[in-house]
């Protein structure tokens, strides 16, 4: 007997399901990428990897600003401004965090208004380490924050080797209360090569290393990160109340853990891996 085989046309329906499972299949890994939601919504700014020129050069600078070298950093990406204290309030809500002290008079630091765009001073160097490890990020290194400060060119301030101005700077002031810093990002002339904000003057800010007055003439010049050990920690960028030698790029500051001045902020960094996981960043170009 001859069996006749007849071959079947697959139907519409079975055509449908095997074009929907292989479209999921292909989208799967675009789903599975999709971007987490920040605790701290502020915009960052990518530092492409590479090389600057760290320290000073100026016979006249301090001696622990010597000797400028070459410096290779790794990608990463940082806070455009400093930390508000409206986004400093939205960590001590959601932790349980302690209240930082209001340096404008008595009472609880919400208790002012107008000053939700001021950068949130008065933390300690814990204080700072314990909101980035909140927002899932980090204090930048020394390194990184003068080079996102500076650029590639060893130029003496953010924005140029012109001498500041209160255009550019917050700098050089008595305390008036509610009225001596500026809020954040509201002095674009003063901003770095990449687009990074108040890098000089308005509040100093807390970083990762230990300080040590020597330390950059030994050491790596490929992603330092300051001495293994140390007494206090480094400030960078200047404050209201700084005169010019101290809001340079590449000066340098220090403080205990435990300090708490009405001048000293901070903002967070984070490695340029960890920011590709599903956290965004705003890239800004070198002018």
């Amino acid at each position: 007997m001859t069996h006749v085989f007849i071959r079947r046309r697959p139907s519409h329906s079975s055509i449908g399901l095997f074009a929907a499972v292989a479209c999921a299949v292909a989208l799967s890994p675009v789903f599975a990428a999709a971007p987490v939601k920040e605790l701290d919504p502020v915009p960052m700014v990518t530092i492409k990897a590479g090389s600057f020129l760290m320290g000073n050069d100026n016979p006249q600078g301090r001696a622990d600003e010597w000797p400028q070298r070459m410096v290779h950093v790794d990608a990463f990406t940082i806070d455009q401004v400093e930390v508000t204290n409206e986004r400093y309030m939205a960590f001590v809500t959601m932790t349980g965090h302690r209240n930082p002290p209001n340096p404008y008079g008595t009472g609880s630091l919400t208790s002012p208004k107008g000053i939700e765009q001021l950068p949130v001073v008065q933390v300690t160097w814990y204080d700072a380490k314990a909101y980035c490890t909140w927002a899932k990020k980090r204090l930048p290194t020394e390194a990184e924050w003068e080079k996102a400060a500076r650029g590639t060119d060893g130029r003496q301030f953010p924005w140029g080797n012109d001498q500041p101005s209160l255009l550019r700077a917050n700098y050089d002031r008595e305390w008036d209360g509610e009225k001596t810093m500026h809020p954040v990002g509201t002095k674009p002339e003063g901003d770095s090569p990449y687009g990074v904000k108040d890098m000089a003057g308005n509040a100093r800010e807390w970083v990762q290393d230990w300080y040590d007055p020597d330390y950059y003439a030994s050491a790596p010049t490929r992603n330092p990160v300051g001495p293994d050990k140390g007494v206090v920690r480094v400030i960078r960028g200047g404050s209201w109340h700084s005169p010019v030698s101290d809001i340079g790029a590449a000066a340098r500051g220090r403080g205990g853990f435990a300090l708490q001045t009405h001048g000293t902020g901070f903002r967070c960094a984070r490695s340029l891996e960890a920011a590709q996981q599903g956290h965004a960043s705003q890239e800004v170009g070198a002018k």
